[in-house]
């Protein structure tokens, strides 16, 4: 009881606004809730022909992309419990840089099955227990299905590489991908290392210009910037580079003085002083073998004006990361003071010259492959939204050659690895005598997701379709895969589409912890949100 009407248990302890919320109904079931309307919006953009999303941020952009990765991103998804599966997809995405939706789709497939279970009496960490057990054994089963022969590659084979990254892309520019896989893998084996482990996905740069069409899309070893140079140069070839992190103008002082003249013969020379002063650092410049001089921030006219009298082309980046990467590029180091450069310092380019691309003018740096870290994709499309699509499919293919690089194992496509994994679950959950079982066939069901989804997408019958995966691998055809086209159950081998056993190994795993992490969550406790009063409804503020 309370003494004077004093709160009494977890109102006492906690202060005044919080939210206390425990028992199945009202945190499980909820959790489980909030996971399956997340899933509910990415699931549709799964697969070949998965639908778009137009997605507006909180800073107006509009992102029109079928990408799960960008749509939670740009969604700030405020539920805690709907906030795990999005860390899930976001460490999907930062491992692997494919397969997000997939992680997304199963885990809140597992969370809907595991939602029936609680309404038929099962306990929560019965449920968990199962899951972790089923998914523990589905990555054994996982090893078991790598398609013999294809444990190997050659990653410097730009035919063989275009092949396995192709249901990678097609995932996301369906139609495209026999145009852009070649692309891709001509930009990543011009930039991979002795040893491909130590491929850096920063080295593939994309480039999008607007006009043409992605037929028109090429790659240039070395690095393309969107803007001219300052001076008349535009062109030049074999030429060492002076890189700058700052301005190449007269400094300024820090501190503020004030410099009294009293005649016009002490004016005169005063400028003097100042153009002697800036044609000396130039001069030192150009005597140190620079022909090319590239700052960080502005010119100044007199600097340009020396620059021009020596013959240098003059560039500038304010983009510090892109500053960064034409020092990698040329072996360049990028001084903070103005001052000549030593023979160490300087940077190579066979050729730098500016170009126009559908009406842009660019400045294309290209390298030999055995100097250049660098290469570019150079993107062209209709609209930016389009061109941003494209360049996250460029992005898939590019992250799935690094992994390519560390494990080369496929494993049969379009739904075929999800079915037979679920088919041998379902075969093993049955010989199971604990709870266990029940959570491991639900497990198995949820398997289910991943060709049903794509089915659905394709405007197919998604019951039919996955009945005829069933059959097919009943009858020992481990490879089957979902033909969109026709909706028949095949070998997708057969025309070179494979995924990633790396993709699928870790979207099982993170799908199944993020699932067995909401469901063993028994009490949700809010604090007072914090900060001051909410600002008042619209239409009450005065007009001035």
């Amino acid at each position: 009881m309370t003494a004077m009407g004093m709160p009494y248990g977890l109102q006492a302890m906690l202060k005044e606004g919080h939210k206390h919320l425990s028992g199945l109904e009202e945190a499980v079931l909820k959790n489980v809730e909030a996971c399956k309307s997340l899933a509910q919006i990415t699931r549709t953009s799964m697969g070949p022909n998965g639908m778009n999303k137009m997605v507006i941020n909180h800073l107006e952009k509009l992102f029109v992309t079928s990408d799960a990765s960008t749509i939670v991103q740009e969604l700030e998804v405020q539920h805690p419990a709907a906030k795990l599966l999005v860390m899930a997809a976001q460490a999907q995405q930062q491992e692997i840089g494919d397969g997000t939706n997939m992680v997304l789709s199963f885990a809140g497939e597992l969370l809907a099955n595991a939602e029936t279970l609680l309404r038929d009496g099962l306990h929560p960490t019965e449920i968990a227990d199962g899951y972790a057990r089923a998914g523990a054994r589905a990555l054994e089963i996982l090893d078991a299905l790598v398609v013999p022969g294809k444990d190997t590659l050659d990653v410097r084979d730009k035919a063989a590489v275009a092949e396995r990254i192709k249901g990678s892309v097609s995932s996301k520019q369906y139609g495209y991908e026999d145009l852009l896989a070649p692309i891709i893998a001509e930009a990543c084996i011009d930039v991979v290392p002795k040893n491909p482990n130590n491929f850096n996905v920063d080295n593939v740069r994309v480039v999008k210009i607007n006009g043409g069409g992605l037929h028109d899309s090429h790659v240039v070893k070395g690095m393309v910037l969107k803007r001219g140079v300052e001076g008349s140069i535009s062109s030049v070839t074999d030429a060492k580079v002076a890189v700058f992190a700052q301005g190449v103008d007269t400094a300024s002082t820090e501190t503020k003085g004030t410099v009294l003249i009293r005649s016009a013969e002490e004016l005169e020379n005063y400028s003097k002083s100042e153009e002697a002063r800036i044609e000396e650092i130039i001069k030192s410049i150009a005597d140190a073998g620079a022909k090319v001089v590239v700052g960080h921030q502005a010119f100044g006219e007199m600097a340009l004006h020396f620059l021009e009298k020596y013959g240098m082309m003059a560039i500038k980046v304010p983009s510090k990361f892109d500053l960064r990467r034409l020092c990698r590029a040329t072996g360049a180091t990028a001084l903070v003071k103005l001052q000549a450069p030593q023979a160490d310092e300087l940077g190579f380019a066979r050729s730098l010259a500016v170009r126009e691309i559908g009406g842009t003018k660019c400045l294309v740096l290209q390298q030999d492959s055995s100097m250049g870290q660098i290469s570019t994709v150079v993107l062209r499309g209709s609209t930016d939204q389009m061109l941003d699509d494209v360049e996250r499919a460029v992005d898939d293919g590019v992250n799935s050659y690094k992994l390519l690089g560390r494990d080369a194992r496929a494993v049969p496509a379009g739904g075929a690895t999800e079915i037979e994994i679920a088919h041998q679950l379902q075969q093993w959950g049955r010989k199971e005598t604990g709870l266990d079982q029940y959570a491991i066939v639900r497990y198995a069901e949820a398997l289910e997701v991943v060709p049903r989804t794509i089915a659905e997408n394709s405007g197919l019958n998604a019951t039919e379709a996955v009945a005829a995966l069933y059959t097919a691998h009943a009858a020992g055809q481990a490879n089957a895969g979902l033909d969109v086209e026709t909706g028949a159950a095949k070998d997708l081998g057969a025309q070179g589409v494979f995924d990633l056993h790396s993709t699928k190994w870790w979207a099982l795993k993170l799908a199944t912890e993020a699932a067995v992490t909401v469901l063993r969550i028994d009490q949700i406790i809010m604090a007072k949100m914090a900060g001051g009063p909410k600002p008042r409804a619209g239409g009450m503020d005065d007009e001035d």
